[in-house]
């Protein structure tokens, strides 16, 4: 159940925008950031996973070319070029 509500709402953060994994926990009311992260690395091929970051705008590791990629795509406002502005490009999920 955690892990299919975190997928859902990974799911509807929309093109352009990003979530922290901290962000995610908190919008489904339960988990970690952690908790979250283990949840994205098993099952977030099924989602937009290029949508959720580290608290500080930064990309998982092992990824972060690719992430970084998808967002540049997506227009997503940079900070630098390897981190997102969070307070620019965060979904509220409003």
């Amino acid at each position: 159940m955690f892990a299919q509500r975190v997928l859902d709402a990974v799911d509807r953060i929309p093109r352009g925008n990003v979530m922290s994994y901290g962000d995610v926990a908190e919008y489904i009311g339960m988990g970690s950031a952690r908790a979250v992260g283990m949840v994205m690395a098993r099952h977030g091929g099924e989602v937009p996973w290029h949508r959720v970051l580290r608290a500080d705008g930064s990309c998982a590791p092992g990824v972060a070319e690719r992430q970084l990629m998808a967002l540049r795509r997506e227009r997503v406002p940079l900070r630098s070029p390897e981190r997102v502005d969070m307070i620019r490009a965060r979904w509220d999920g409003l």
